[in-house]
């Protein structure tokens, strides 16, 4: 009865109420859940006790951890497709619970056997993206909640390898940072998965805008997939080079400080990322006020264009000595995060409101991330194999480059898509 109450209580908030309150919901939702993915990146495992292959112990973890978190994504492409309002917040909880106890047997196995807990770790995790999200999408507030819920992984990420850092010069072993990392946040995923299960379902003028959002059987994907492959394929590619930097990035930041100067120093993973949530944030939430889908899906694509430009103009004055290394870490975060950040919520949502066909965004979203963290893989083992010699900041630097070209020519050409399928469609409609 509380429930019902309070739910319709919350259906009846001005729209800037209800959306910072799910927003928030949501952020704290995800922000929580990368306690437990995150926090051993923080840590360098430098001779490591019973290693002994070719591959470092941090990438052998890496790619463990990856391959769980890709392999994940990739059920979840028809499982977070199909996935009902039912049972979410339990699936929430059960699943980050489950890469909790891989943390924790992380901890008790000697090398090399616990690299396996890794893997268990990211296997439950891909999935967490999807559930959070299906509560946000679909309504006329979506940009600022999904800008609010893609903040919480550009912010969680630099805060959970601070608190971890600190815990390691508390005392935590390197082996038990990760699972007391996760522990601390176990009470604040607890509230916002119960604020996530308030929220009332879109109502009739959010359905009118963004279309009906219902899951999507097989027949359904294959249509969608039939009808806008192209586009779809054009932005996967962008996003495999966005989704691979921005992962080596996120998991080598300790290595990247320490080549820049700034080994050691558990506030600077905070310092460089608050600004670039901030930036990401300001960006895509103004996007609400597009009302239009087809021109807010192209708003979206001149963002990605814009972050790749970033991305590869920062590195450029960076290496001309015209940036300090946190300017420089702080505006290749926003350039990669600008352009990243819209697979992850409102580009997929907006393209499903542009097409004007019932179904979820959840769908393209896990095809987006299985490819994407395929490539994340990719750019590990090709690193440990191909460029053992080449420093950490060396090889990000090139990374950067090529993926600001790679993406920034792919996004052009799917935008020049959705243009000549809005003349036809304009066309038709007149004729």
């Amino acid at each position: 009865m509380f429930v019902r109450r309070f739910t319709s209580l919350i259906a009846r908030w001005p729209a800037p109420l209800f959306a910072t309150f799910a927003g928030l919901a949501g952020f704290f939702a995800y922000f929580s859940m990368y306690a437990f993915r995150k926090p051993f990146a923080a840590a360098t495992y430098v001779d490591v006790a019973g290693w002994s292959i070719a591959v470092d112990y941090k990438t052998a973890l890496l790619i463990a951890q990856v391959c769980g978190y890709a392999l994940s994504k990739m059920i979840g492409i028809r499982v977070i497709a199909e996935i009902g309002r039912k049972g979410r917040a339990i699936a929430i909880v059960g699943l980050i619970g489950m890469s909790w106890l891989a943390l924790i047997l992380f901890a008790l196995l000697p090398a090399p056997w616990n690299v396996a807990c890794l893997f268990l770790n990211g296997l439950p995790l891909g999935m967490i993206w999807g559930l959070v999200f299906s509560y946000l999408e679909g309504r006329r507030t979506s940009e600022v909640m999904g800008a609010l819920l893609c903040a919480s992984f550009i912010l969680s990420s630099g805060v959970v390898k601070s608190v971890a850092v600190l815990l390691m010069q508390a005392g935590v072993s390197d082996v038990w940072m990760p699972a007391a990392t996760g522990g601390l946040f176990i009470p604040l995923l607890l509230i916002s998965v119960w604020a996530l299960e308030m929220l009332p379902p879109p109502d009739r003028r959010d359905e009118a805008e963004r279309a009906v959002r219902k899951p999507m059987l097989r027949a359904d994907r294959a249509a969608f997939l039939r009808d806008h492959g192209m586009a779809m394929l054009l932005l996967v590619l962008g996003y495999v080079l966005l989704t691979a930097l921005r992962d080596f990035r996120d998991n080598f930041a300790a290595e990247i400080w320490i080549g820049l100067g700034f080994g050691g120093e558990a506030s600077v993973f905070s310092q460089s990322e608050i600004p670039v949530a901030v930036i990401a944030l300001a960006a895509l939430g103004s996007l609400m006020l597009v009302r239009d889908n087809l021109r807010a899906l192209l708003a979206m694509h001149g963002i990605i264009i814009i972050g790749a430009l970033l991305l590869g103009l920062s590195t450029l004055a960076f290496q001309a000595h015209w940036l300090t290394p946190l300017d420089w870490m702080i505006l290749t975060g926003a350039g990669l995060y600008l352009a990243y950040t819209p697979f992850n919520a409102m580009l997929f949502d907006r393209m499903i409101a542009a097409i004007g066909k019932a179904g979820n965004a959840g769908f393209l979203i896990y095809i987006a991330d299985a490819s994407g963290y395929a490539g994340s893989v990719a750019l590990l083992l090709y690193r440990s194999i191909a460029a053992p010699a080449m420093d950490w900041l060396g090889f990000y630097i090139l990374c950067a480059y090529a993926t600001a070209v790679i993406v920034g020519l792919l996004t052009i050409c799917s935008a020049l898509s959705f243009v000549r399928k809005g003349r036809r469609g304009t066309a038709i409609a007149g004729s």
